[in-house]
């Protein structure tokens, strides 16, 4: 009866297909590769995407996108369930739109819009000399949660260079740095729009001008510029640096001003660019605990088209104290000890100096390919500065760079292909550019399964940013549509699917809007939690043991750039590289100015997302949550496990009671056994 009982098995099961049977749904994406993803939801977006955010608060990223004519924002909710982005929102602006900036401008625990935009007394984009002024205004998130106020609130006008969001007095509220206009015989000055929002007021001014706490600054902010808000000194407090432009010639100067707390910013470091020097980026590139500057340089950039060309790579090696490499070393950093000021740290940005500042031609990573560079998108109006973009893509502890190749015109054509091209970080044991620093990084391109990515070119933006909070950095590329095969889309996202035996962490620390969960101002509306409220300032220092037994440490910042649509993510995601262990010190720094401004979590479980809610205000307490990524099969694990300890306690049961039965019979046989000595 056996083979018969098998056969008419097999029969039944023939009828049904495998998916049927195994209780786990197929894997979304199952090459090993740089995959295709589409559009997303996003497939008639006929504009561009602006910024991200989690506007709903539900830890998944969202995305702001700007009309083709820049009168309308909508904001698109990523559905986990559908993979998708679904329109949510969206606003009719009342002139032409440069940026977006989300941030919590009134404290509410959520996101509001900071739109930037043409003045009335504006004409053109900011190489026409008659636009003066940045309109700005705030449109505040509604207290029902459906979207924003139709109303905007009115800010201060700024200059064209546009103001980035910095946290002046140490109150986690978002003021901004920029420039005000000149009237009459007042000159464009740099000025503070200081956050003086009042939370029982909803009416009230949101922010007024004053003087900026940098004493004796004479810096005239270039336009664009690549300001930043981010830590350099290594205290774990964040610091200001300043692109400045110079009136009579070309040359553009940076200013770097350490944050002193209460004492305001204190002049630190002043150098110049190298000539055709384009949008920098920060970065540790090299895994030492220090932020660098990431840049681009090119013989000449295209005033018409945005190309550079003969461009190279540069970085800046932020010069400070490294890693104690036992404990027995001097002038270094022990690793309990990560947030400790450096007062003589240094950029060298001349090259050849030492090791410290690095530049790499195009022609040495392609040596039979372009050495054209898309730094600038003149799709858009004004045109919008596209910087070398930066992201762990291998997880491997060592930051990859995206930029965006172009070619030379194919024969017969006047077109020349934008391609994306990730860069991945390799060791440069060999390299002669750097013959001091033989710890240094190289990159180069990554060739296998990246079709996806290199076929297209019509590309005018790209950024990093994890779909699905899978915990893998994904590819977002923007496009112009004109690609023969592209179907008129203009954007596409590139799914890193890759599998790499590293593990990852992210990160976000909150503005303090809420001790927990968020009380609206109306009470009969539900609690909310304030997960999606980042702001620009704080810090991340980490250090690992891999599986050698080394130590290393890295340091990440959190949305240190806004402006023109730098397409920075909320978050801030790391790769840890390969490890046995836990995550051995996780500083994190904020921007508040109290005596301990950053606290240090240890025993951190890779693989995680790390939610910090700092104090707002004296005597306060640091909340940390941590988030496990959930598994495709967590809910089955749990059932099997759960099933397979019943079973266990079935047969533990049905031991004890066969034991205790067994017993109970020796007992009564005990007690009728006769004594015959006895007798």
């Amino acid at each position: 009866m056996l083979p018969l009982h098998l056969f008419l098995i097999s029969t039944i099961l023939s009828f049904y297909p495998a998916q049927a049977i195994w209780p786990f749904s197929p894997k979304r994406f199952k090459s090993n590769a740089l995959i295709g993803a589409g559009s997303l939801g996003l497939e008639a977006l006929d504009g561009r995407i602006v910024a991200f955010g989690d506007f709903d608060g539900d830890q998944l990223m969202d995305v702001i996108c700007l009309s083709t004519d820049q009168r309308t924002a909508t904001v698109y909710l990523w559905s986990h369930d559908q993979f998708a982005f679904r329109e949510w929102a969206s606003l009719k602006l009342p002139s032409k739109t440069y940026n977006i900036v989300p941030g919590d401008f009134n404290g509410d625990g959520k996101l509001d819009l900071l739109v930037m935009g043409q003045s009335s007394v504006n004409s053109g984009g900011w190489w026409d000399t008659k636009e003066t002024e940045l309109q700005m205004l705030v449109y505040l998130s509604s207290q029902n949660g459906s979207g924003f106020d139709s109303t905007p609130t009115e800010v201060p006008s700024s200059t064209l260079a546009q103001p980035i969001p910095i946290d002046a007095d140490g109150d986690m509220d978002i003021d901004l740095l920029g420039m005000t206009p000149s009237s009459g015989t007042q000159p464009s000055t740099l000025k503070l729009w200081h956050n003086v929002r009042d939370p029982t007021n909803v009416s009230s001014a949101l922010f007024e001008l004053k003087a900026p706490p940098l004493e004796g600054s004479t810096c005239e902010i270039a336009n664009p510029h690549s300001n930043a808000f981010i830590d350099f000194d290594g205290d774990c407090l964040a610091d200001l640096f300043l692109l400045c432009s110079s009136p009579n010639s070309n040359v553009k100067t940076f200013q770097i001003w350490v944050n002193k707390k209460d004492a305001g910013f204190k002049f630190a470091l002043e150098g110049t660019l190298p000539s055709g020097a384009g949008p920098l980026s920060f970065a540790d590139m090299d895994r030492d605990g220090t932020m660098d500057i990431v840049f681009a340089t090119c013989t000449s950039i295209s005033v018409s088209t945005g190309i550079g060309e003969n461009c190279a790579i540069n970085i800046a090696y932020n010069q400070q104290r490294p890693l104690c490499a036992s404990s027995n070393s001097k002038n270094c950093r022990p690793p309990d000890q990560l947030c400790a000021s450096d007062p003589e740290f240094t950029f060298d940005l001349r090259e050849g100096s030492s090791g410290s500042f690095v530049r790499i031609p195009l022609s040495d990573i392609f040596p039979e390919g372009p050495t054209s560079l898309l730094l600038y998108d003149h799709t858009f109006s004004p045109p919008v500065p596209i910087p070398i973009r930066i992201g762990d893509a291998n997880l491997d502890g060592f930051p990859d760079l995206l930029p965006i190749i172009v070619s030379p015109p194919s024969a017969g054509s006047r077109t020349r292909a934008a391609t994306p091209q990730l860069l991945m970080s390799v060791p440069c044991n060999h390299c002669t550019r750097v013959p001091d620093k033989a710890d240094k990084r190289s990159f180069k391109p990554l060739k296998r399964d990246a079709d996806p990515l290199t076929s297209i070119t019509d590309a005018r933006g790209v950024a990093f940013l994890d779909l699905d909070e899978d915990g893998t950095l994904d590819i977002i590329v923007q496009r112009t549509g004109k690609q023969a095969d592209s179907g008129g889309v203009k954007v596409t996202f590139i799914q890193n699917n890759f599998f790499h035996d590293a593990f990852f962490l992210k990160a976000i620390v909150l503005n303090g809007a809420c001790n927990g969960l968020c009380t609206p101002l109306n009470s009969s509306l539900p609690r909310y939690h304030p997960f999606g409220v980042s702001y620009s300032g704080a810090s991340y220092k980490y250090t690992i043991l891999d599986t050698s037994g080394r130590r290393s440490a890295a340091q990440v910042a959190q949305l240190p750039q806004t402006s023109y649509q730098s397409l920075q993510t909320p978050y801030s995601f790391f790769g840890l590289g390969r490890t046995n262990n836990y995550i051995e010190n996780l500083f994190v720094g904020s921007t508040t100015h109290e005596a301990e401004h950053f606290i240090n979590m240890e025993g951190v479980i890779p693989n995680s997302k790390v939610v910090i809610m700092p104090p707002k205000g004296q005597n306060g307490e640091w909340k940390r949550e941590l988030y496990l990524r959930p598994g495709e099969w967590i809910h089955w694990v749990m059932f099997t496990v759960v099933a397979a300890t019943i079973i266990m306690a079935i047969i533990v049961l049905f031991l004890h009671m066969n034991e205790k039965r067994e017993d109970e019979m020796e007992r009564r046989r005990a007690l009728h056994h006769i004594n015959f000595d006895a007798l």
